[in-house]
């Protein structure tokens, strides 16, 4: 419901809506509009193609921009906890964590999901993949995992929130962030980095293994290949561990008592 009333708030003004929305759109495709810039002079990064990459980043770019659509507003935890306006959230009839996902729900953000689609389906026209059922099967799973894994993170950040309550940079350092790594071929960074990205904060299971193995590359870092198939498990992990946290930030708020 709150969700719908900023929708119907958002689309009063149509004209205003469509230029947030290409707004957001064009934001986010000088991300890959610097890759482009890069194979103007290089015919591959890290060992990959322009296509390649754009595989890898459209995939990140769904599943994010689906995250940040549903979960987005949760960096403005902090400031309800500062002012105490999360107050009016806990006594209404409805889960804490909705009313604050559904804050100021900015449609908006489908501007980043439409630049994603589109990049990844230029994607899927220039790479030359072996399809198989497994193949063809992973690539949803592996978007709506992904969306999922960075959903946990946006859920996480939030409830840390609730104890530093100026930390909206912190998660965009992990949001935001972890999908600007994720754009890139795991192959320009360190072991260490990728093997971090893969057991600690298991970003690399957004993009980074399914889609390898899609393209019918090696898992990075010596890792092994069935860690390709786990997405969905790694992010049910993350959002019992996210929901965990969440309720144990929610039980230590205490209001500003004003």
């Amino acid at each position: 419901m709150i969700a719908a009333m900023w929708i119907r708030s958002t689309m009063t003004y149509r004209a205003s809506f469509a230029m947030t929305l290409f707004g957001n759109f064009a934001a986010t495709a000088f991300d890959f509009v610097a890759i482009l810039l890069m194979f103007s002079h290089v015919d591959a990064l890290g060992g990959f193609t322009l296509g390649e990459i754009a595989f890898l980043y459209g995939a990140t770019g769904i599943a994010f921009g689906i995250a940040d659509l549903v979960m987005g507003s949760m960096d403005r935890l902090g400031r309800r906890v500062r002012d105490g306006t999360l107050d009016t959230l806990l006594v209404r009839p409805a889960p804490v964590l909705v009313q604050v996902a559904a804050d100021r729900f900015a449609l908006r953000r489908l501007g980043r999901i439409t630049q994603g689609v589109l990049v990844f389906g230029y994607a899927l026209t220039v790479v030359d993949i072996d399809w198989t059922p497994a193949r063809a099967l992973l690539v949803p799973v592996m978007l709506l995992s992904g969306a999922a894994i960075f959903s946990a993170v946006f859920t996480a950040g939030a409830a840390f929130q609730f104890l530093a309550q100026d930390s909206a940079e912190v998660q965009n350092a992990f949001t935001y962030g972890g999908n600007t790594l994720l754009q890139y071929p795991p192959s320009i960074f360190a072991r260490e980095l990728v093997r971090g990205v893969t057991f600690v904060l298991p970003l690399a299971f957004v993009n980074w293994l399914p889609a390898l193995y899609v393209l019918g590359r090696e898992a990075p870092a010596g890792l092994p290949s069935w860690l390709a198939f786990l997405p969905p498990v790694v992010a049910v992990v993350c959002c019992a561990l996210a929901s965990l946290a969440w309720r144990a930030g929610l039980r230590s708020y205490r209001s500003t008592g004003s």
